[in-house]
This record gives structure tokens, sequence and C-alpha cells, in this order.
């Protein structure tokens, strides 16, 4: 029960890793309120101990404040929200642009700012983004959007890191590879071959193969724990091997 005594708080917990990380949060003792914009994929939680829901659509700042206001405390939020364009600079748009960083970013921003009075006078929390290996670590083809505005989540969590590391507050994020979920499995059948999409999908990764979502729970649990309390400011790459 690495996690006992602790409430957390999750966001795009529906699926995915978020849903994993969920799982894998409760099992270890914490308190966790999943977070989703789509009501429907929250009801699997039904029944799950340890775990309670609520709707939320992190592009809604009005909608972030009600929610963290209404808790009693929360030592662990994970930002897990975001998207993932495809296309180089030349496909870019402005909308997409937008769209982006508001999710992939500014949503993060607003998340941190409404959590960290409550870790503040807490006397400490830990702050866990979703970064990603496309970025700020290695830059990857058709990526351009999704890599600019990731590169922007690591400089996020280092400046807040970097604030606040005096007054218990721990900000670190994950930066995973490529994850075999419900979002990329949209992107495959998004291809004209989404068999040879997914051959692709796997050749990039140096072991062969696509991680699955729980193999990422593990990175997580140990940064909401306090077996990271020395650990802040810091990009953990679970990739496995694209950026040897």
């Amino acid at each position: 029960m690495r996690l006992k005594g602790k409430t957390a708080l999750v966001t795009a917990a529906g699926q995915g890793i978020g849903k994993a990380c969920v799982l894998a949060m409760a099992k270890e003792g914490a308190q966790v309120v999943a977070t989703d914009r789509d009501a429907t994929l929250l009801k699997a939680y039904e029944g799950v101990a340890n775990v309670r829901t609520a709707v939320l659509d992190v592009l809604d700042k009005e909608a972030i404040g009600k929610l963290v206001s209404g808790m009693d405390s929360i030592n662990v939020l994970f930002n897990c929200a975001g998207f993932v364009h495809n296309g180089s600079i030349l496909q870019a748009t402005d909308a997409d642009w937008e769209f982006a960083f508001n999710l992939n970013a500014r949503a993060q921003f607003w998340m941190i700012q409404a959590v960290l009075p409550k870790m503040l006078e807490a006397g400490g929390g830990s702050i866990i983004n979703m970064a990603s290996v496309c970025g700020s670590l290695k830059g990857l083809p058709n990526r351009f959007i999704y890599g600019a505005s990731k590169a922007a989540v690591v400089g996020l969590t280092k400046s807040v890191a970097a604030d606040f590391v005096a007054k218990g507050i721990r900000c670190n994020a994950i930066a995973p590879g490529t994850v075999d979920t419900p979002s990329l499995g949209d992107r495959i059948n998004s291809y004209a071959d989404p068999v040879q999409a997914r051959k692709d999908f796997v050749a990039r990764q140096p072991m062969g193969r696509i991680a699955q979502a729980e193999e990422i729970a593990p990175i997580v649990i140990y940064l909401a724990s306090d077996e990271s309390v020395f650990a802040t400011g810091q990009i953990f790459a679970v990739d496995g091997g694209m950026t040897i």
C-alpha cells in the first residue's frame, strides 16, 4: 500500500494510460478521483474500491476550479489529458496549434494552478505531467504540433518544480514512447492501410513492440509515492529504448 492515506486526482482517466494509473493507484491504497469529459467511460469504475468519478472537461477553467474546491485535500495530481495531431509544419493549421496547446499545455497549467494552494496548505504534494518522448527528448516525423506542445510541458514542469522545490512540492513529467491505447488505435485506423501503419509504429520501437498502458503505471506510482521524495523537475522516459 505505497499510496495509503493519499488522495489523487487524475485527468483523462476514462481509458488508456489514465485508466491504468487510476486502477494502479487505487490498488496501492490511494483515494482516487478519476475524471474524464466522457461520462460513459467513467461507468467502468462502478464498484471499484477507492475510486470515485467526476465528469471534467479540462478545457473548462471554471469547472476545474469547482471540482478542486470541493475536494478536502489533494496529495497527487496526474495531468494525463492530451491529443496527438499528425503532420509536419506544412500541414499545421492555426486551429490545430491552438487546440493542442490548450489541451496539452494550458489545461495542465490550469489544473496545477487550481491544485497548488491545497498542496501548499498541506505541506506538500506530487504533480505528475504527461509529456512525451516526442518533443524535447526526440523529434519524430509528422508530429510538429504535438512535439511542440509536449516540449512546452517539459518547460512547464521544470518551472513549477523550481518555484516550489523548497515548499514540499514535487513536479515531474513522464515521457512515454508508443503505447497501445484507444487513442493510438484511432490514429492507426485513420491511415489508408491500418495494418501497415501498426507495423510502422512497432518498427520505431527498438524493443520491437508497443508498450501496454499498464507498463506506464509503475513510474506514475513511484512519482506519486514517497519513494520519489528527492526527485523533482525531471522527465522520466518510458520509451522502450527510443532515446538510447
